[in-house]
């Protein structure tokens, strides 16, 4: 990797690492919008509409986590892949597998299972970020509060 800079206080073998942990964070996070908004067209059932509308908020908060992460890269002096592809390349975690039209219950599960190996993949980021740069660490810790608040937010629906 080429880095166009760094930043003060970081030299460019701690910059690297730092950018590889939030690219594979942003392709996540690029993911889940992606798994959203499938959720949000497929739902159906008798709560169609409440979960329908409780997800638009979700995919607008991941999709600005995923801004912030791409443009820490950027800030770090590395080049953010949002492409596809880079998704499919950086999958350390298991893919959603609901296909198609499915119930609220059905959908609420399956994304609540998503979130876990989510949100424990970004603690996993924390860690490591901790050691390397704090303002990255501090980022992705504000980007797991809030997936824990929406998280919460399904689990009641379903309780």
């Amino acid at each position: 990797m080429t880095l166009a800079f760094v930043v003060p206080g970081l030299d460019e073998a701690t910059s690297e690492k730092a950018i590889a942990i939030l690219q594979n964070r942003l392709s996540q996070e690029q993911e889940a919008a992606l798994v959203l908004k499938h959720a949000h067209w497929n739902v159906t059932g008798p709560n169609f509409i409440a979960v329908h509308e409780m997800l638009d908020p979700e995919v607008e908060s991941v999709l600005a986590q995923a801004d912030e992460t791409a443009e820490r890269i950027a800030t770090l002096g590395g080049t953010p892949d949002g492409r596809p592809d880079a998704i499919v390349r950086n999958r350390t975690w298991k893919p959603f597998d609901v296909e198609g039209r499915a119930g609220t219950e059905e959908y609420l599960k399956a994304l609540i299972e998503y979130y876990d190996a989510f949100i424990a993949e970004d603690r996993k980021a924390v860690a490591e970020l901790d050691e390397l740069d704090f303002v990255s660490s501090n980022i992705i810790q504000d980007h797991v509060q809030q997936l824990e608040k929406f998280q919460w937010f399904m689990r009641s629906h379903l309780a």
